[in-house]
């Protein structure tokens, strides 16, 4: 019973940070100049995986019998309302979001490893976060790219 609980709240830990995520890029769509469509096409695609992931782990934790987390998380929140901040007081260029973004990246890349760092998450929900993660590692490796080539 505490192996479905603690896994229940890692399942959830994830959901809420695929949550930061799309608001994350939600916010970054709308900081991006018109011209720039290839970026908006990359968000969107980004936001539908993160979509489509927090709807695997959502069925894992139903599965489990908890409730689904719907919300974001705290750091999220925090970062989020940082960047609102920020944005106050500087234009963003497309530099400046995809560094942003990059740092978002960096941390649903920590958070799906500390969640495979648990022992006690079953195998074949191991297999699932890690999928997830390959493909977070992925698309984190294309906006750092990204990021790079825009001086």
């Amino acid at each position: 019973m505490e192996n479905t609980q603690a896994t229940a709240e890692v399942l959830n830990d994830l959901v809420q940070i695929n949550n930061d995520r799309i608001k994350g890029y939600e916010r970054a769509l709308k900081e991006l100049k018109d011209g720039e469509t290839d970026l908006r096409t990359l968000f969107l695609s980004l936001i539908d995986a993160s979509n489509r992931y927090k709807n695997e782990l959502g069925k894992e934790v139903e599965v489990l019998g908890k409730d689904i987390d719907t919300g974001t998380s705290t750091g999220g929140k925090i970062h989020r309302a940082w960047l609102d901040v920020k944005a106050a007081f500087t234009a963003h260029d497309t530099h400046d979001i995809l560094e942003e973004c990059e740092f978002g990246e960096d941390a649903i890349v920590k958070a799906y490893r500390d969640a495979l760092a648990e022992e006690y998450i079953p195998g074949f929900l191991r297999d699932l976060i890690n999928r997830q993660h390959d493909e977070i590692l992925d698309a984190h490796d294309e906006i750092k790219a990204l990021r790079d080539s825009v001086h």
